[in-house]
């Protein structure tokens, strides 16, 4: 067993002549909820598809759960959970009759009325899959992603397309399951999804690695002043301090009105924006 769920070292992919991953360097530690932001193109599908093992490499070292998934068994792939982007869609099954049905595929399972409640789906389980709305068709696809007890589940921009409301109620779920001790790696968009769930975020730009770290850390990648915005009679001011208290402090001992006064800090869209602008 190593000691992290993912270790990689110089992975590269080529299409062609077009590189898509390029002599990339990634450790997951087990039991961490790992995001991996970065725009369209970057190599974040490329480099999912090589970890979960359904695509070749050109080069590099890649171990997932101490294997090598290019060449690993059925043993292997029963420890691990992938929910892709695509929501499911079982036809005239309902949600138990669909769960049920996955359980086949592995040795050991969960049963599927725990795995249902897991998810918050145990009131849905004798509706067809086709009448569910797509939060709930989410969570489907996660319980079908659990349903074999994995040690690592792969998310896939699991948030797309939802309401805000339906974003926490996933995001609660996937923390009960980090909670439960499954160690998750997870593409998104979102850069507040990941700073809302991530213990660490790698930023990805051009098929490489530019940055990774915790969500508050990586925003000391940018330039971390406060801005100070102030109305001061019909004029906005604005002033950049790296002690913000301070400049406030002496605006009001020189007797000025700070009317709408405003301090704020760089952000991880910031930070991300900046990474990504070095690629």
């Amino acid at each position: 067993m190593t000691a992290t769920a993912v270790h990689v070292r110089g992975l590269s992919k080529a299409y062609g002549r077009t590189p898509a991953v390029q002599n990339l360097d990634l450790d997951v530690g087990y039991g961490e909820i790992f995001a991996i932001l970065g725009p369209n193109g970057a190599g974040k599908s490329t480099t999912i598809e090589i970890l979960e093992g359904n695509r070749k490499r050109d080069a590099g070292q890649v171990l997932v759960l101490g294997e090598d998934p290019g060449t690993a068994g059925r043993s292997w792939r029963a420890k691990i959970g992938i929910v892709l982007q695509e929501a499911s869609d079982a036809g005239m099954l309902t949600v138990h009759e669909t769960v049920q049905m996955f359980t086949n595929c592995y040795g050991t399972t969960r049963l599927p009325e725990d795995v249902l409640d897991l998810v918050g789906l145990s009131s849905s389980a004798g509706n067809k899959v086709k009448t569910l709305s797509g939060g709930q068709r989410r969570r489907l696809d996660v319980a079908l992603g659990i349903v074999g007890t994995p040690e690592l589940l792969f998310l896939d921009e699991p948030t797309t397309g939802f309401d805000p409301e339906a974003r926490r109620q996933f995001w609660d779920l996937v923390r009960l399951l980090a909670a439960d001790g499954t160690t998750i790696l997870l593409t998104t968009h979102y850069l507040e999804e990941a700073a809302a769930l991530a213990d660490r975020v790698a930023v990805i730009a051009g098929g490489r690695v530019v940055a990774v770290d915790s969500p508050m850390k990586l925003v000391e990648h940018v330039d971390s002043a406060a801005t100070v915005t102030w109305m001061q009679g019909d004029e906005i001011r604005v002033e950049r301090t790296n002690f913000p208290t301070e400049l406030i402090r002496q605006l009001s001992h020189a007797g000025a009105e700070l009317a709408q006064l405003t301090v704020t800090r760089p952000t991880l869209e910031d930070a991300y924006l900046h990474l990504i602008g070095m690629a």
